[in-house]
């Protein structure tokens, strides 16, 4: 992706309501000598521009907006519709308006719509960034002056520009973990569209959401540390800083990534809990089902309580986890994990101590294939979960 006007008009197309591009004819730039006032649009491009309250209303509709021209200055230009005449333009760019000269006959517009009144413009005068612009959205030259479908971008292009968006955006180095998981939840929402598969299929949903993290973390640490890895190290010393810093970051995301995810799983479910519950001795298990309240209520019978552990990997921290609970030291402890495969002696410890894992259906293939039927998915939790809740 460039960093000239393509690039631009490209990420505003993505991130406005709408998006529409013609190119420039002779009478738009004036190079056929006549008066035709402004940019003709499109008829296609009328629910951009207007309401169907302002269409509906007597006279000719017109409006004055805002738009942003290259991202560098703005007009305060009209938008007038003449219906009897099936004719849609943009009108009053000013005396010194740079772009709607002769020259410019065959240049791409790009028009986009932030907000009502807010629009933004941009002109692609080379082949070059007209082909990338063009090859994007998948349009062929004839297939402009129309609105742009979002929709025929190619999912991969749409993940990197929202990446693009989000690290350009930021205002710190890095943002803590939970900012980063639920950024990654968003361009994976954005770019593939599978909400429903919280509910649906909420073990695919979280592989999806774990990957799109650490493509999300990798392009940050790129864009951090990129130029100081390429440039190399003076010292040793220096050198060692740097690994160190990246390091515990990474260590530091990965062990609140995944409680981040179910979180949002068990929000798309409905489901009641509270995250970092204090049980005795301040311990912290990471999720408890119904709430802290409900199992400080002796009152309150634990036939009806769950706790739940999340490790990204389980190996040799499993035991952790079994006394994070004692009102619930006789009941099964679950434990979710995205590790792929342990040892079948470690399974049978687990089952010993009444620990249950839940992983990731895709995952539970690369288990001992005589005790998987001891895991469950995610699905099956959640829906235990939601039974118990009466849910």
């Amino acid at each position: 992706m460039t960093a000239g006007y393509a690039g631009q008009a490209i990420r505003s197309v993505f991130n406005s309501e709408k998006g529409f591009c013609k190119f420039l004819s002779a009478n738009d730039t004036g190079a056929t000598g006549g008066h035709q006032s402004g940019i003709l649009i499109s008829k296609s491009a009328v629910e951009m521009m207007f309401s169907r309250q302002e269409l509906e209303q007597a006279g000719i509709p017109k409006r004055t907006v805002k738009i942003r021209w290259q991202e560098d200055f703005e007009t305060e230009s009209s938008f007038t519709y003449y219906e009897s005449k099936n004719e849609l333009r943009i009108t009053r760019f000013g005396k010194r308006f740079p772009f709607l000269k002769p020259e410019q006959t065959g240049a791409l517009l790009v028009f986009t719509k932030q907000t009502n009144i807010d629009y933004s413009g941009y002109f692609l005068e080379t082949d070059e960034e007209i082909a990338e612009f063009l090859d994007t959205f998948g349009i062929s030259p004839t297939e402009t002056n129309s609105l742009i479908d979002v929709a025929k971008m190619p999912a991969e292009t749409q993940e990197k520009l929202a990446i693009q968006e989000f690290i350009s955006d930021l205002d710190v180095d890095f943002p803590t973990s939970d900012v980063v998981s639920a950024a990654a939840r968003a361009i994976e929402e954005k770019a593939y569209d599978h909400m429903e598969y919280i509910i649906t299929n909420p073990d695919e949903k979280i592989i999806s959401w774990t990957n799109m993290e650490y493509t999300l973390f990798r392009a940050l640490e790129y864009a951090r540390y990129g130029k100081i890895i390429t440039k190399g190290f003076q010292s040793v010393d220096e050198f060692v800083r740097v690994a160190n810093v990246v390091l515990n970051r990474r260590k530091s995301r990965a062990g609140k990534s995944l409680e981040h995810h179910l979180s949002a799983i068990f929000d798309g479910n409905g489901i009641e809990y509270s995250p970092q519950a204090i049980t005795e001795g301040n311990k912290k298990p990471d999720f408890l089902f119904p709430s802290q309240e409900a199992y400080h209520d002796y009152s309150f019978s634990t036939d009806h309580i769950i706790s739940l552990a999340a490790k990204t990997t389980c190996k040799d921290r499993w035991r952790q986890v079994l006394n994070e609970a004692d009102r619930l030291r006789d009941k099964p402890k679950y434990l979710c994990t995205l590790q792929q495969g342990i040892s079948g002696a470690q399974m049978d410890e687990m089952q010993a101590e009444n620990v249950i894992l839940v992983v990731p259906k895709p995952y539970i293939v690369t288990y001992p294939k005589d005790r998987r039927d001891r895991i469950w998915t995610l699905a099956r939790f959640v829906q235990y979960v939601k039974t118990i809740e009466g849910k």
